[in-house]
């Protein structure tokens, strides 16, 4: 097999094994374990502010933790419960804490494609730079993966590192790309990490550049993008 094809064809071994890896660490609570859940996870599993405060406020711990690691508030992430994290974080949420996974809520948010969310975790006192995930990497490498655009352009102003490298030997910049589909929320991706500067030039750990991936992959546009940010 030629070398070109070789290479395509372990870039989508790689994209199975991490799509996978990451889809499983990002799901919710199933409906199992929400139905078991008791205290604050129940009442963040429901939105349920009132129950809430009447919990924290009998000495409830804010940062319980279920068989998988999430604390109420990494529960609230995951179900969109925007006036329930409010809660949780007034009575003592770490907002940066990590399930067994090493998913933040800033992370789960931007997973998710979850704005809304995204910027209250932000606002609650997430952190946008940390490094989360089982690949040492950050909510805005996951967000480029997926093709997350919006979310992108909201951690890239909340200040997420342009270039963190994860254990993988991939940027922000690689993952849009070879984790990508090449289509246009992915392209928007990759122009908003350019044009704030991101690095174009950042190799994997073969040395193949984000321009010598994008041309292996077929991605005209996203080829163009890299070359008018000076990619070579």
């Amino acid at each position: 097999m030629p070398l070109r094809l070789r290479w395509i064809a372990l870039v989508a071994c790689v994209m199975q094994a991490v799509t996978a890896g990451r889809g499983a660490a990002q799901v919710p609570p199933t409906a199992d374990e929400v139905a078991r859940y008791t205290g604050l996870h129940a009442a963040a599993a429901k939105g349920d502010v009132a129950q809430i405060d009447k919990l924290l406020a009998g000495g409830a711990n804010a940062n319980a933790k279920d068989s998988h690691g999430r604390t109420p508030l990494h529960v609230a992430a995951h179900f969109s419960r925007q006036d329930a994290a409010r809660a949780l974080v007034k009575g003592g949420a770490d907002p940066r804490a990590l399930d067994s996974q090493r998913y933040d809520a800033i992370t789960i948010a931007a997973v998710k494609d979850d704005v809304p969310m995204l910027k209250l975790a932000i606002e609650l006192g997430g952190d946008p730079r940390a490094i989360t995930s089982p690949y040492d990497g950050t909510a805005l490498i996951a967000a480029a993966h997926l093709g997350h655009d919006e979310v992108v352009r909201t951690l890239i102003a909340a200040g997420a590192p342009l270039d963190h490298v994860n254990n993988l030997g991939w940027t922000a910049v690689i993952e849009s790309i070879v984790l990508g589909d090449g289509g246009r929320r992915h392209q928007a991706s990759l122009k908003a990490l350019l044009d704030a500067k991101a690095n174009p030039n950042i190799a994997d750990r073969s040395g193949r550049t984000p321009l010598t991936l994008a041309k292996a992959r077929g991605f005209t546009e996203m080829a163009k993008l890299v070359e008018a940010a000076g990619g070579r």
